[in-house]
């Protein structure tokens, strides 16, 4: 008899089919392990796994997390991946049954994105762009704040995701360039626009780097990345450009907390919307699969059309 495979082996299997089938990343195959390993280790306190476990002990687990004190969200990211991993297992025949088909999640609204206005992004930009000019900076400190206005600078033109940004390669930003292959989640490409500003920044953060060649301690001349850096990856990381924006953002004299990469894609894509953008075009740009994605801005769309109503209906009070 064929013995019965370990939860371990199944979490592999399950993430093999994620990425060869799905074109998952490397970050959602982490989750989806982290999150089916806690899982794993309830099921076995109790005397159970992957293979044996019954509806009853995947609700208690549940009812586990909630006691730990997750927020509904994190249950439900939870129960979404338990209810792949059984499908999966049901589909490949490892189990004859589903027992989480009938598992209902927490009830939780979905929450409207942070959105900074123009003006904070304006002052994020305009403050960049003067560290970047201060003329006291050492040739490697004005190759950083060079660097992080072109980081700024592509981010609000393009709302890329920071993944993307950082992973940019040297050949987005050959002469000239208004546009620049972006390769996305699922290994998707998708061709989005430069602005002449982000352009600009592109090419005086590019001058710096090439003057800065010369010396023996610069890894730009042997990198293939925009944003090189002396990591094991080779290029900046998020993390490490989401900490010099939340320095930025308290050097504008805003909020650190509410200043990430993420919250200026969500600018991107707000201020775009406000300013008449159809949503199918930011859906594009976003680099969402599904528009119910890009839906979460259409409280943008909502209050420019009530906007448009209430200035140019001819029966609006004024």
């Amino acid at each position: 008899m064929r013995a019965k495979p370990s939860d371990a082996t199944l979490v592999n299997l399950f993430l093999d089919m994620l990425a060869a089938e799905q074109g998952a990343g490397a970050n959602t195959l982490d989750a989806y392990r982290r999150d089916l390993i806690d899982l794993s280790e309830f099921l076995a306190s109790n005397g159970q796994d992957f293979i044996g476990a019954e509806t009853e002990a995947l609700r208690n687990y549940l009812s586990d997390l909630d006691t730990r004190g997750f927020k509904s969200s994190s249950v439900a990211r939870r129960l979404s991946a338990m209810r792949h991993l059984f499908r999966f297992l049901l589909n490949e025949r490892i189990r004859g049954d589903d027992p989480a088909a009938i598992l209902s999640g927490p009830k939780r609204g979905r929450g409207l994105p942070k959105v900074l206005s123009i003006a904070d992004v304006d002052r994020l930009l305009s403050r960049a762009k003067a560290l970047a000019e201060a003329a006291e900076s050492s040739p490697r400190r004005r190759l950083r704040t060079l660097r992080l206005h072109c980081l700024l600078e592509v981010l609000y033109a393009t709302g890329l995701r920071v993944s993307e940004l950082v992973t940019l390669p040297l050949s987005a930003s050959r002469r000239e360039a208004r546009m620049i292959v972006v390769r996305g989640k699922g290994n998707k490409e998708r061709l989005v626009p430069l602005n002449e500003a982000s352009r600009r920044a592109m090419a005086e953060y590019l001058a710096a780097m090439a003057a800065l060649k010369q010396t023996k301690n610069s890894n730009a001349a042997s990198s293939k990345w925009l944003f090189p850096s002396f990591g094991e990856s080779g290029h900046l990381t998020r993390q490490h450009f989401a900490r010099d924006l939340k320095e930025l953002a308290a050097s504008a004299g805003l909020a650190p907390r509410l200043v990430s990469p993420h919250v200026l894609r969500h600018a991107f894509a707000s201020h775009l919307l406000h300013n008449g953008a159809d949503l199918r075009i930011v859906q594009t740009l976003l680099g969402h699969t599904d528009i119910s994605t890009t839906q979460i801005y259409t409280h943008v769309v909502e209050e420019r059309l009530k906007s448009l109503v209430r200035d140019l209906h001819p029966l609006a009070e004024k």
